[in-house]
């Protein structure tokens, strides 16, 4: 099974490189599930339904989110409606919509886990290694032949500590939210691939996807400043992971980056 994980889309420029991307992913990359963090598709903060059935029709097959995933009010009525949207599962219980989710794929059956750090978050969450761990193991349990987990946070301590803390109960377990792609992909002792940060969908030249020249005037004058999307070119990185369906190991995973220079 080859499963291709792309980090955090950015506003309307890391929609556009996306949407370009995704037909490449199947006939060259041989993709048989493409996984997508949707955290700041709609201009920088969350998702909106709209944004998200769009996300699903251009062929993205699961969506993660983080802790952007309630800035738009729009989508808590219709995170039910959505099975393959993910907010992080452990999210204080009650939140609507789900966490996680099993999906068929050419290859076998891919569970897709949703967490969020709690370490310089703003999102009150409960515990992601106590809760993650039990979820990722009920996926197994009940079909996945392999599992993808999405860890959302800001600092690499917590990312690699969940890396080791599900190794060899998931098949991957890839970071995001920093929007800066990291370069320690490995696969750990237990068969899991790991890399602290998949990198961002977004405008390359930005700063983490917003304009560059709003950012430092921004930081130079310390004064209130919108902070409009970047625009072209383009990155879509992510990696590329190969696991065997048998095991739910991971063989291999490479770091993917391709770039649009035109809309």
């Amino acid at each position: 099974m080859i499963v291709a994980f792309l980090g955090d889309v950015v506003g309307d420029t890391g929609r556009g490189a996306l949407y370009r991307a995704l037909p490449l992913l199947r006939s060259e990359y041989g993709a048989d599930a493409i996984v997508v963090n949707g955290e700041n598709a709609a201009a920088g903060r969350g998702i909106t339904p709209r944004l998200a059935q769009e996300f699903f029709a251009h062929g993205v097959d699961v969506i993660t989110l983080g802790d952007h995933a309630w800035d738009q009010n729009e989508l808590i009525d219709w995170m039910g409606e959505a099975p393959r949207l993910l907010r992080p599962f452990n999210h204080e219980s009650g939140s609507p919509g789900n966490g996680s989710v099993i999906i068929d794929t050419p290859s076998g059956r891919l569970g897709v886990l949703c967490l969020t750090g709690r370490t310089f978050m703003p999102t009150k969450t409960e515990n992601p290694f106590t809760h993650g761990l039990a979820e990722a193991r009920r996926l197994r349990d009940t079909g996945a032949d392999a599992l993808l987990v999405d860890m959302h946070a800001e600092t690499t301590s917590e990312k690699i500590s969940m890396g080791y803390h599900l190794d060899g109960v998931a098949s991957a377990v890839i970071g995001t939210h920093t929007h800066v792609q990291t370069g320690d992909e490995c696969i750990l002792p237990g068969g899991t691939a790991y890399l602290t940060d998949a990198g961002m969908c977004g405008s390359r030249n930005g700063v983490l996807g917003r304009d560059r020249d709003s950012v430092l005037r921004a930081m130079l004058t310390t004064l209130p400043c919108k902070l409009p999307i970047g625009g072209y070119p383009a990155v879509v990185s992510g990696v590329l992971i190969d696991i065997e369906s048998a095991t739910g190991r991971a063989t291999s995973i490479r770091r993917l980056n391709l770039t649009f220079d035109t809309p």
